[in-house]
């Protein structure tokens, strides 16, 4: 008589109780290592696996952590990649991320042991990193913040048509203005405003006059727009606040961005507010920046519509450890030697073609990302290979992430940290084998 195979897979109450699963169940949760343990039983069944294998298959199947989310390989040559997360934590902001986790005094005052104010570290570390601001503000994004903005400042908002622009994934600032309830007043044309269009639409009614950084588009030839420091000029005396959405979170002017805005020039040119994301050229967490007079920063505290858009203790903890801390990854790649990157790519490169790859390393170009410097390629370099490798990398562990040229997949190095760089090979490696 033959045997029943059913009676050779492993009971699932034996193979939770082995010690190594029972860890992970501990690490994981039960329904997670128990949903792993159902699917190669099913594989046992079909004879995928031998009922010996089934413990080291389990352990195989199961994820490092509970999320779904991934560590990926970045080596596209996109600095703030908004598909991979944006700008990488710096090693100080994760821990402090791990610090905050637990119970804090992000709102206690220890001394008295009466509430205090919220985040008050992290906006302290804001206003010191911008000196020209008298007061901040942080919410959940910077689409938040000009919500916000709108909502509070009310009544309507002058905006020259140029910049009424689309973000990523389909968001448009006019309907997002909108939405607030705010009227929106244009001024000027698609690709010429002057002050004058500004100056004689104010009236009682009118809330700010809003300028928006068109990011991730560039208007050429027949072209006038009005900086903030003419428009904070032109609006002296009115009584009507300047807003200014920079977007990037480029807090002061870098070398190697000329044309992008930062914070602390447009409130130097007499911005009211400036607006701009925390999760980019500044490198820390997602998050919304509103930095500018006191007065009117107090009337977005205390809107009601705040308490909706605040940010929870570990964001502050990650913003204030990326302000006070070491430079964070972005701001490494930004400020990347290219010869640097050249004798990486080299190196990698001479490695994989010792190990028989159409390997070779060439020079590329990166990007800011994120909306920021689109008109400004850095330069860089890349480790090229053929065309087929960009969707197997995809599925490597950890995936690798880079971009098609032609019949090439370059593996661009500025957006890649060097200590990763063997993982990188490692993994190329790897998928060569499974190819071959």
């Amino acid at each position: 008589m033959s045997t029943d195979p059913r009676r050779r897979v492993p009971r699932t109450d034996t193979l939770l109780a082995d010690p190594q699963v029972a860890a992970a169940v501990g690490r994981l949760g039960r329904e997670l290592v128990k949903a792993a343990v159902q699917e190669v039983q099913q594989r046992v069944r079909d004879g995928a696996v031998a009922p010996e294998g089934a413990v080291a298959a389990v352990l195989a199947g199961l994820p490092t952590t509970p999320s779904s989310l991934r560590p990926v390989l970045n080596a596209t040559g996109v600095l703030v990649h908004t598909n991979l997360g944006r700008a990488p934590l710096s090693p100080a902001a994760v821990e402090a991320v791990v610090a905050a986790s637990g119970t804090t005094d992000v709102e206690l005052d220890l001394a008295t042991g009466r509430r205090g104010p919220r985040g008050e570290a992290a906006l302290a570390a804001l206003r010191e990193a911008v000196p020209a601001a008298q007061a901040a503000l942080v919410v959940n994004n910077c689409a938040a913040a000009l919500a916000l903005t709108a909502t509070a400042l009310g009544g309507e908002l002058v905006i020259a048509r140029g910049e009424l622009v689309e973000i990523g994934d389909g968001f448009r600032i006019p309907e997002l203005l909108e939405a607030t309830g705010a009227r929106l007043r244009e001024v000027g044309t698609t690709n010429r405003v002057a002050l004058e269009d500004y100056t004689r639409v104010l009236g009682p009614d009118t809330g700010a006059v809003l300028k928006v950084h068109p990011s991730n588009f560039v208007v050429r030839g027949f072209t006038r727009a009005v900086e903030v420091a003419e428009l904070a000029a032109g609006l002296a005396g009115t009584g009507v606040p300047l807003v200014a959405d920079v977007g990037s979170g480029l807090l002061r002017p870098h070398p190697a961005l000329p044309e992008e805005p930062d914070l602390q020039t447009a409130l130097a040119d007499g911005a009211d507010l400036v607006l701009a994301s925390g999760d980019k050229l500044l490198g820390g967490p997602q998050a919304g920046l509103v930095l500018g007079r006191a007065d009117l920063v107090r009337r977005l505290r205390r809107h009601p519509l705040y308490r909706a858009l605040r940010v929870d203790k570990t964001t502050l903890a990650a913003l204030e450890a990326t302000l006070r801390g070491p430079r964070p990854p972005v701001q490494r790649m930004l400020a990347a030697d290219v010869d640097g990157l050249r004798a990486r790519a080299a190196a990698l490169a001479a490695r994989l073609a010792a190990a028989g790859l159409d390997a070779v390393a060439v020079e590329s170009q990166a990007r800011v990302g994120g909306g920021g410097a689109p008109e400004h390629p850095l330069p860089s370099a890349a480790v090229s290979l053929p065309e087929a490798f960009a969707v197997p990398l995809r599925a490597a562990t950890p995936p690798v992430v880079g971009h098609v040229a032609g019949d090439r997949t370059l593996l661009d190095l500025r957006s890649l940290a060097p200590a990763d760089d063997d993982a990188l090979a490692t993994a190329v490696l790897d998928v060569a084998r499974r190819w071959t």
